[in-house]
């Protein structure tokens, strides 16, 4: 099995979004809440070719993407932030979260003077949970979720330090 991590402008408009809906597809209610903002992050990277390629990767298996993960650098040197990063229903569980994961943050840290990387989840989404924990992110806090996506439970914050 060849895995590679390839630019976002290799591929077609849509495909951060279908990684998006393919990767919660086991809880309808993520969709229903979280489909607009999902749409949006596909349009901007894709309107915003250079810094979708800048910071952020599809990971692809055998030629297929198969997940996709980004960050935002604008708080840099104090911190960046882990934003979507997903793998498709059909590959979980086989270690090519934690590859992506492993090669973001590989990545991430040739920023100069860069103090930490952070990340959220929420407490549905427990296999994210210990993917963070495996590289080396720490659990932080732990806040109450009070929004449209409550249903996901209160939202975790990890960080990793240099």
């Amino acid at each position: 099995m060849s895995i590679e991590f390839r630019k976002i402008s290799d591929f077609d408009r849509g495909i951060l979004y279908q990684l998006l809906v393919d990767a919660y597809s086991f809880d309808k209610k993520c969709r229903e809440c979280w489909d607009k903002d999902w749409k949006e992050f596909d349009n901007f990277f894709f309107e915003n070719l250079k810094i979708a390629d800048q910071y952020g990767f599809i990971t692809v298996l055998n030629g297929k993407a198969i997940g996709h993960i980004s960050w935002n650098p604008r708080n840099k040197p104090k911190y960046v932030e882990i934003g979507h990063n997903c793998i498709a229903m059909k590959y979980k569980g086989n270690g090519y979260g934690k590859k992506q994961l492993s090669e973001a943050v590989r990545r991430i840290w040739q920023y100069e003077n860069l103090q930490k990387i952070i990340v959220t989840t929420n407490e549905l989404l427990v296999p994210a949970k210990r993917n963070y924990e495996s590289v080396g992110f720490k659990l932080v806090q732990q806040r109450k979720n009070y929004g449209i996506g409550a249903f996901s439970g209160d939202f975790m914050d990890y960080e990793m330090k240099r």
